[in-house]
């Protein structure tokens, strides 16, 4: 009798065949309520029944005979279960083990079961299409000496290699092609890997290994062709109980693995299928958040509460943002992508990222790259909070009261902060006095403290009280009146007229250009409301600004100078600018840009000033906005240690290293500044009608006929093509065809006039 025994979670189907001596031709036994065990007797099925319940069906009756519960019925089946097993292992042994591993070598027992098999027509094969296929196929006839025409289950002629062929299925001849399909459908229908367990077990007792022929025997109870296949398919694919020992010709051998080694590869398999599991269902959660409208997006917070989907979305935002990424990171991000229909790019993961909500369709791409916060840590906002309720001022006794004066801060219409303002007034014997006020940041804040670790933030705070806060419109068009009530206004601008002139006569190089500066309200929202303000650094308020300012910076440097006040002195050398060289172009932006192309960078020195051609002052120290820049601040430690008659609290050396770290950050905030002002633009570019027309200033020749351009409306430099004729200086109009932010592409094309 040969028996075939099927195990599937929560039951135990065994079969009789047909010449079985039982007075029985089938019965089924439904085990309820399984409890898995991990026995180390292979021998046993590997599950004990509690609180079982038993259902006996008879087919030959045809009919339930009855329902027991108890242990004493589950004894009986196991024991007739086990001596059923037991009959067919002898009966399977003296048919196809003629040798056993215990007692003949390995060499002889795979010489016993690789059997030579020779290639002729009709035969159906198993072969490998190429690295992911694998075809059923029908053997035509010979391709000249070692290869062979073979007609696959799509219906495909082809010339296959001997090393292409995986398996030849036993007992079959002259087999048709058209039969594969069937022959394939039946296979998968008869396929449990379930049933590779009792064999592993079977095996591992008696150390055997089998072929796929004596696997159909053992769990199918015979060796048909399509048995036969089915337990080539189970061993072939099978990861977990067997493993491949030899192959010959058309034919492999596998061992059952020892306990160990399965249980790990169990457990493997086992956190394998959770992850994949997590990560549909991950792969779902995206596709529902992107179907989403934009006002209906989950919110960044909710993305990161669970710990398996926050890894996902964190992996997803390190690809997308080009910074280390782990090689599990870089996989899971490549299955997410595959599994969206996306290529696999850092584009693709930052643009999803977008599409579910994470990031705001705005973001700032610059910033997570460097991985820079935009927020202060709840320590320094305590800080500062504690600072603003504490009105204590170290030097409030050395203040003079200056609230009489008539105070005007100027400034663009979006300022954040009050650094700096301006009074005036005539002397009787003609001279004028100025006052320039800049903000007292140190008074607030120590060196050394929480807040001094900051740079380019500010903490809105002043002792002064400004009469007017106007907008650099508003001043010049006070100053464009000339009323009698601003007297002061106009006594800074004559000041202001006097410096300009006397620093152009000690070398001063004028580079006064065009700034843009943009404000966006609620940038996280997919369309903020863009604010730009465009400003002429020759309109009469900038200049006058401009020339206190450096007045300050000049006073400031003779003063720490005269006091041998170590300050972070600033100079640049002038590179033998001859202006007359540039006298053919414009002045303005073109003349500007032109001087600034040869113009060297700045240099500093902490110990005492050096010239600045550029500005034609024989010091200077950047003084006022210690709120917004930091060598500002440290300049305002120094000279109000001096003031209060203590030592400076930073040498020269100190000053030195601190400004280089500084600088350093500088530099990438004002990367991060330009690249963000660019982006602005581009969408306020983008968002304009196509048929608006935009003023623009020639300022180079690129190649041939492209031009360098300013958009005076919005003070953006770009690249168009002009026609013939045009020169450096000219003012062309030209029109926005397309405008692309994040992918940082502008495209202009010139009106004809």
């Amino acid at each position: 009798m040969m028996l075939g025994v099927r195990t599937v979670h929560s039951s135990c189907i065994i079969r009789s065949s047909a010449n079985s001596s039982h007075s029985l031709s089938s019965f089924f036994c439904s085990f309820h309520q399984y409890r898995p065990t991990h026995s180390r007797t292979p021998s046993k099925l590997g599950f004990l029944p509690s609180k079982c319940r038993f259902e006996l069906h008879f087919n030959g009756y045809g009919g339930k005979l009855g329902v027991s519960d108890g242990h004493s019925l589950v004894d009986s089946v196991l024991k007739e279960l086990h001596e059923r097993r037991r009959t067919m292992r002898v009966q399977f042994s003296n048919k196809c083990f003629p040798c056993r591993l215990e007692s003949t070598s390995n060499g002889e027992l795979l010489k016993d079961k690789l059997e030579k098999q020779e290639l002729r027509g009709g035969l159906l094969l198993e072969f490998k299409k190429d690295t992911e296929r694998v075809l059923l196929a029908v053997v035509q006839k010979p391709d000249g000496k070692k290869n062979w025409m073979v007609s696959d289950q799509n219906g495909t002629t082809c010339s296959i290699k001997p090393q292409q062929i995986t398996y030849v299925v036993p007992g079959v001849e002259n087999f048709e092609h058209t039969q594969i399909p069937e022959f394939i459908q039946k296979a998968q229908d008869n396929l449990d890997a379930s049933l590779l367990e009792l064999a592993w077990a079977e095996l591992l007792e008696k150390n055997n290994s089998v072929t796929p022929k004596e696997l159909a025997e053992i769990i199918y109870g015979t060796s048909e062709p399509l048995e036969s296949y089915c337990a080539h398919l189970l061993l072939s694919k099978d990861e977990i109980y067997f493993s491949m020992m030899e192959t010959k010709g058309y034919c492999s051998v596998y061992a059952p693995r020892p306990i160990d080694q399965v249980e790990e590869l169990l457990r493997r398999r086992l956190a394998k299928e959770t992850a994949e599991k997590e990560l549909q269902e991950f792969i779902q959660l995206l596709s529902s958040a992107k179907a989403r409208p934009m006002d209906a997006k989950l919110s960044r917070s909710s993305w990161i509460l669970e710990e398996r989907i926050r890894d996902c979305v964190e992996a997803l935002a390190a690809y997308a943002v080009d910074t280390c990424c782990t090689e599990i990171q870089k996989r899971t991000v490549g299955t997410i992508l595959t599994a969206m229909g996306l290529a696999k790019s850092s584009s693709s993961a930052f643009n999803l990222l977008i599409d579910i909500g994470y990031f705001p369709v705005h973001v700032n791409l610059d910033l997570l790259k460097l991985n820079i916060r935009t927020n202060h840590s709840d320590d320094i906002v305590s800080a500062a909070e504690d600072l603003l309720s504490v009105s204590f001022d170290i030097d409030e006794i050395r203040r003079i009261d200056l609230t009489h004066l008539k105070v005007y801060a100027i400034d663009v219409d979006e300022a954040d902060e009050l650094d700096d303002a301006l009074s005036a007034a005539r002397l009787q014997d003609g001279r004028i006095k100025i006052w320039i006020h800049v903000a007292d940041a140190t008074c607030l804040v120590q060196p050394g403290s929480t807040l001094d670790n900051i740079a380019e933030y500010s903490v809105e705070n002043t002792f002064i009280r400004p009469t007017y806060m106007l907008t650099y419109e508003s001043a010049s068009e006070l100053l464009h009146l000339s009323l009698e009530e601003e007297a002061e206004l106009k006594i800074l601008s004559e000041a202001a007229a006097l410096r300009l002139h006397w620093r152009r006569q000690q070398g001063a190089v004028d580079t006064s250009m065009i700034e843009t500066r943009v404000k966006v309200e609620n940038p996280d929202d997919p369309e903020p409301r863009i604010n730009l303000y465009v400003e002429n650094q020759a309109d009469p308020a900038m200049r006058l600004v401009s020339e206190m300012m450096i007045l300050c910076g000049e006073v400031i440097a003779t003063f720490g100078s005269c006091n041998n006040i170590n300050l972070p002195y600033r100079g640049q050398p002038q590179s033998n600018i001859d202006v007359s060289a540039f006298s053919h172009l414009p002045e303005g932006p073109a003349r500007s840009c032109a001087i600034v192309k040869i113009m060297r960078a700045a240099e500093y020195d902490f110990r005492k000033p050096i010239r600045h051609g550029i500005l034609g002052i024989p010091g200077y120290v950047q003084f006022t906005s210690p709120i917004r820049r930091y060598m500002d601040l440290l300049a305002h430690y120094q000279v109000k240690a001096f003031i209060r008659g203590d030592s400076p609290p930073f040498s020269a050396g100190q000053l030195e290293g601190i400004a280089s770290i500084v600088n350093m950050q500088q530099r990438v905030a004002r990367k991060l500044y330009n690249s963000s002002l660019r982006y602005w633009i581009l969408e306020y570019l983008r968002r304009q009608p196509r048929e608006r027309k935009f003023r623009a200033l020639i300022l180079r020749f690129i190649k041939d006929r492209i031009a360098a351009l300013i958009l005076v409306e919005v003070g953006l430099q770009a690249s168009a093509w002009v026609t013939v004729g045009s020169q450096v200086g000219d003012e062309i109009e030209v029109r926005v065809e397309d405008a692309h932010p994040r992918a940082d592409n502008l495209s202009l094309k010139q009106v004809a006039q």
